[in-house]
């Protein structure tokens, strides 16, 4: 899985699992363009730490819910490096509510960043890999989008907008040897999780199959294999990094 000379954007690339996903693309040879929106100084540290590895890394900041910031991540990144050949479609946020109390401005938001982001930036690079006749676009979506959760239908719905936008965008660019495949995470260890009571991380567990909390790095590994030369007969496709949590 060598990315030697491969150039990777990541959004929300520069915490959580957005991180993980940077520092494992870069362990394996990508240059990393790092997305984030207000995480300056966690994002420049990570430059840091990815050129110390002896790797390229820049970050730049945007928010990709507005289509002409995505648009400038995308062309500040080719003019730099003169292409990209892995978009990890990562940013995300919450507002969970029960629907009874949800705000129209807390669902208009996840809606904005996750699914619209995520179009936002396909879009902005669907011209530049169909030119070049090569690429991996991979799409964070979330078990949740498959399965649903109480709480979190503006959660939900976004994450479910995203597996559908995966597969039409897989259809549209395939012969243009353009790949796009979605990853949905189960349950990952995260500060939102470390915060939970013990009881509650014990529930979530006895749910699982396999017994534990996924990790970042766990999800960086998928991401890892699908932006590699080993997945290019891979399209279209929704893989479940949960434990065995959801089986279909």
């Amino acid at each position: 899985m060598d990315l030697t000379n491969k150039i990777a954007i990541v959004t929300g690339g520069a915490t959580g699992i957005g991180r993980e996903i940077s520092l494992k693309l870069a362990r394996n040879g990508a240059t990393v363009v790092i997305n984030y929106n207000s995480s300056s100084a966690n994002a420049e540290k990570l430059v840091e730490e990815i050129k110390q590895m002896g790797q390229d890394a820049l970050a730049i900041q945007a928010n990709i819910s507005k289509f002409n910031e995505s648009q400038k991540l995308i062309e500040t990144t080719i003019e730099k490096y003169g292409r990209v050949d892995i978009l990890v479609n990562n940013a995300g946020i919450t507002k969970d509510s029960l629907i009874l109390r949800m705000k129209e401005e807390d669902f208009d938001q996840v809606i904005s960043v996750n699914l619209k982001g995520t179009w936002n930036c396909c879009k902005n690079i669907a011209k530049h890999m169909s030119k070049q006749r090569s690429g991996k676009i991979i799409n964070i979506s979330s078990v949740v989008g498959i399965i649903g959760n109480i709480g979190q239908s503006n959660y939900c719905a976004s994450k479910a907008g995203v597996i559908g936008l995966t597969k039409s965008l897989a259809r549209e660019l395939a012969k243009r040897n353009v790949c796009v495949n979605t990853v949905a995470p189960g349950f990952i260890q995260t500060k939102m999780t470390d915060s939970l009571s013990d009881e509650i991380r014990k529930e979530y567990v006895r749910n699982i199959p396999l017994g534990r909390l996924g990790t970042g790095e766990d999800i960086a590994n998928l991401v890892l294999f699908l932006g590699s030369n080993l997945a290019n007969y891979i399209t279209g496709q929704v893989i479940n990094c949960d434990g065995g949590l959801v089986m279909y």
